[in-house]
């Protein structure tokens, strides 16, 4: 029988501490822990008396509370933690120089395309599964090299307020999140990621997209940058409807411009819903179906838009959100701009 004392920092956030017990495969463990804490606004004040013997089965490991660096992705397939073999490290080049398998079903996903491909089809020869037009549209080269490079900037016209503005209006809904592990899904070349990642507010950001060319375009932004390319970044390639996590493992998920793109907006949400640890945060933007201030010609190309994106309404979007899981949902409407939050129950 042993008795262990730790003694939490009130400087550290409780992100940081969740491998204070690592779990081990083959070896159980069976704990009697009473935390007594303190919350602030500058963090938590806690101490963990520990007594164990090895007696519990692996089973009963709680994900949201040792997401370990080897043990952030999941396979796509079965969702089981993945073995990898390589340099330690977050960042872009120790995760390109590393393999990952499955240990349940064995399946081999590499980084030889500089991101991580953790799709269902990854390492397929033959099959190329295509998507919805909205989808296969960004993984067009020319629309990847483009988007940056002025396409991004148009969508001011529909009320969008600007990259820097939207990236601090989500900081204040991430505050909950600091200190933890945020996913920007659907990042496209990564303007917001890299921006996530250099405020260094997260232990890790993920950088996630389902278009090759938008992730390698989001790895020549990144590389000219060496405080980036060291940086706690990862370049994955995903579906948003099947994503590479195992449940209750992210912390904050970041969707900017993307709802409207995806094949199926409830598959995705429900998804994010299953990553998120309880109280973790989702934050979007999208268009909105109707923008009342746009000139007449605008709200026409966007009628016809329609055929291609799936625009909602501002009601649409709380009734989708709120239906796959989501609560505390609240939003920010600019024009046919609109952010909105919600947490993980």
């Amino acid at each position: 029988m042993a008795t262990a004392t730790f003694t939490v920092s009130p400087s550290l956030s409780l992100n940081h501490h969740r491998s204070l017990v690592p779990i081990q495969r083959g070896v159980s463990l069976n704990s009697r822990i009473g935390v007594p804490t303190r919350f602030s606004s500058n963090g938590f004040t806690s101490r963990i008396r520990a007594t164990s013997a090895v007696a519990v089965e692996p089973e009963l490991r709680t994900p949201a509370q040792d997401v370990t660096e080897a043990e952030l992705f999941a396979c796509p397939i079965c969702y089981e933690p993945l073995i990898r073999k390589g340099p330690s490290g977050f960042n872009v080049p120790a995760i390109y120089r590393s393999g990952f398998k499955c240990r349940k079903c064995n399946k081999s996903y590499s980084s030889k395309n500089i991101y991580l491909d953790l799709t269902v089809t990854s390492g397929t020869k033959e099959y190329n599964e295509s998507k919805p037009t909205g989808t296969e549209l960004f993984r067009s080269p020319v629309v990847s090299f483009l988007y940056e490079r002025g396409w991004r900037q148009s969508f001011n016209r529909g009320g969008f307020p600007g990259p820097d503005e939207e990236f601090n209006m989500a900081q204040e809904y991430f505050q909950v999140a600091e200190g933890g592990i945020l996913v920007d899904v659907s990042c496209g070349s990564g303007l917001f990621s890299r921006k996530f990642s250099k405020s260094g507010v997260y232990s890790r950001v993920i950088a996630l997209d389902f278009s090759e060319n938008m992730l390698r375009q989001c790895y020549e932004f990144i590389k000219a940058d060496e405080s980036i390319l060291s940086s706690n970044l990862a370049l994955v390639r995903a579906d948003v409807s099947r994503l590479p996590f195992f449940s209750g493992s992210v912390d904050a998920v970041h969707a900017g411009a993307a709802l409207h793109c995806w094949p199926s907006p409830s598959n995705a949400i429900a998804e994010i819903n299953r990553i998120l640890r309880s109280g973790g945060v989702f934050v979007g933007t999208t268009f909105l179906r109707v923008n009342p201030s746009a000139p007449p010609i605008l709200r026409a190309l966007q009628q016809s838009a329609t055929r291609t994106y799936s625009f909602f309404t501002q009601e649409e979007i709380e009734d989708l959100v709120t239906a796959c899981g989501l609560v505390n949902y609240t939003s920010k409407v600019q024009g046919g701009f609109i952010m909105f939050s919600a947490q993980k129950r």
